[in-house]
């Protein structure tokens, strides 16, 4: 069932997530990575869609989200743009595109705006991150925030790993949402981490938090598309709860066509067109006349050799 807030027709906006943030509300955001999906999750009432990186691993079929390029990126925001009018939309800006200079990360998330239809950004990292987030913000785009496990930096962060266990790193990751805070972030999305950590950052922040694996602390929650569906079979992370299994369903549905194909079950007379039976007999009489002024010729031909 939509939920209730699904017949709210307004645009949602960072003001929109502000609000909630100050009213206690909580923010409800998944990914979506393509136009039926993107329909369907902003028909459903959703707050927020990301398009995120992942969709490296989910839809590109690559090991960790770091082949993903640009124009990947831009080739499904588009897409997501042309299916939500009313979500809040957020671009990733994918590995290496805003890491390099700060020119080329305003350039890029400029992009995802005017050529992807986004709302706004997304990046990961910290305090490495503020001025990179200082810039975008100034040139008009609005930033996300993303910190703990960061999948971009998966290879230094020695692979998938909860984020934050330790006091030191507790601290310094707090202290990182509240530069980030500083920067300029409208939002910030808090990935792996202790419950317990992500409730006392999101406290401690004016700004909304977004929760993937960080507990019921946060201001909102977030979760990829594919692995609420069912749809994305290599793994699933502990923190997801599937409402779906679309894989079996797909597999099963796959089969059964495979089945009346072979068996001729399919196409059945419903699924097929006709002629009109008059039309059908004036083909069949200029084919045989055809055909037997084609085999006039041909014997004609063998009489003169």
């Amino acid at each position: 069932m939509p939920s209730k807030s699904a017949s709210v027709s307004s645009k949602v906006s960072i003001h929109t997530w502000q609000s909630k943030k100050v009213h206690g509300e909580t923010i409800t955001m998944m990914t979506g990575y393509d136009f039926p999906t993107a329909s369907a999750l902003d028909r459903s009432g959703i707050d927020g869609i990301l398009v995120g990186d992942s969709l490296g691993m989910v839809v590109l079929g690559y090991d960790n989200t770091l082949p993903v390029t640009m124009q990947d990126m831009l080739h499904h925001c588009r897409a997501v743009a042309r299916g939500a009018s009313r979500a809040l939309l957020v671009g990733d800006l994918p590995f290496m595109s805003y890491q390099a200079s700060t020119a080329e990360a305003v350039r890029n998330a400029g992009s995802l705006l005017q050529k992807g239809g986004m709302d706004a950004v997304k990046l990961e990292g910290g305090r490495e991150r503020a001025a990179a987030v200082r810039a975008i913000v100034s040139a008009g785009v609005p930033v996300m925030g993303h910190i703990g496990l960061t999948p971009q930096s998966v290879h230094q962060l020695g692979g998938w790993k909860v984020q934050g266990k330790s006091a030191g790193a507790a601290r310094r990751l707090l202290e990182d949402a509240l530069i980030l805070e500083d920067a300029g972030c409208f939002s910030i999305v808090i990935e792996a981490v202790p419950g317990e950590l992500s409730q006392m950052i999101s406290e401690r922040l004016v700004i909304p938090t977004i929760g993937v694996g960080a507990g019921i602390g946060c201001d909102g929650q977030l979760l990829v598309a594919h692995d609420v569906l069912g749809l994305f079979d290599r793994f699933t992370p502990h923190f997801v709860k599937k409402y779906a299994d679309l894989f079996s369903q797909m597999r099963q549905a796959f089969g059964e066509y495979i089945d009346d194909v072979k068996a001729r079950r399919f196409p059945a007379p419903e699924h097929s067109n006709s002629m009109d039976p008059q039309e059908y007999r004036d083909l069949v009489r200029e084919i045989e006349m055809l055909e037997a002024e084609l085999e006039s010729e041909e014997n004609h031909s063998n009489r003169l050799h």
